[in-house]
């Protein structure tokens, strides 16, 4: 790979095209990369649903290029089920618009979390979300048109915007224990939505059930870095973090 491009400011500058309704960066970020500047710009999900990203969705474009214009090295779009809920053939089109509209490197929470599952060799998986039903199946369609045989998925039934912050570690363990029994054949588990607060939980999983952890938000930052040519690499938090091979992500 590449050394580390950097601007204007001689460090990282990451844009990050948030879905809250403010400019704020996901907490994670700066806990797993210090270094690294995160300049957020929030296009302001109203609820999971297909219903609550359509405003989302449409304003994302238009945020991207207002990060480019603050000199950002690269752009990532956070929000995963934003990002998949209209499928693989629309992720690819916002992909490829958003890399043509700033000339950046760009990747989004969904082809970040495509890149860490295929890191770690997991093409059979279980998948726990924070989703209902509804945006379930269309992850379920999205994983399926990039490749990956989902042998089971379940979610938490969450639609507030809010909710799935409010879901504790000890939840999620038990929610991915729960899929996994289900998918006996699993190469690894799938934990979905950014905003389920998932840092703690890959290395106790990976423990315990011995299969790789890929987790939305973790999954972001670390192929955000890997888009303005750094590994990425985080010790501590779960094979994809520690183990993964430097390859090039996202659209450069």
């Amino acid at each position: 790979m590449q050394p580390a491009r950097t601007g204007s400011r001689g460090h990282l500058t990451i844009g990050l095209v948030v879905p809250y309704a403010e400019d704020k960066v996901p907490a994670e970020g700066p806990i797993m990369y210090p270094d690294v500047a995160f300049v957020p710009r929030g296009v302001g999900v109203r609820a999971l649903t297909p219903e609550g990203y359509d405003p989302a969705m449409a304003a994302i474009l238009p945020a991207a290029e207002a990060l480019a214009r603050r000199g950002v090295d690269a752009i990532m779009v956070i929000g995963t089920s934003l990002t998949f809920y209209k499928g693989a053939a629309a992720h690819r089109r916002l992909l490829a618009s958003v890399h043509a509209a700033t000339g950046l490197p760009v990747s989004t929470m969904s082809q970040a979390v495509v890149d860490g599952l295929r890191a770690v060799g997991a093409e059979k998986i279980a998948v726990a979300t924070a989703y209902d039903a509804e945006v379930n199946r269309r992850l379920s369609d999205f994983l399926a048109d990039e490749g990956f045989a989902v042998r089971a998925i379940d979610g938490f039934g969450i639609t507030d915007f809010g909710g799935p912050g409010q879901v504790g570690e000890a939840e999620i363990l038990d929610l991915g224990r729960r899929v996994c029994e289900e998918a006996v054949d699993a190469e690894g588990l799938l934990i979905s939505c950014g905003g389920l607060r998932t840092l703690g939980v890959a290395k106790p999983f990976e423990d315990r059930h011995g299969i790789p952890v890929v987790a939305s938000t973790q999954a972001a930052f670390w192929a955000a870095l890997r888009l303005v040519g750094a590994s990425g690499r985080v010790t501590g938090h779960g094979r994809m973090l520690e183990e993964s091979a430097e390859t090039d992500l996202g659209f450069t």
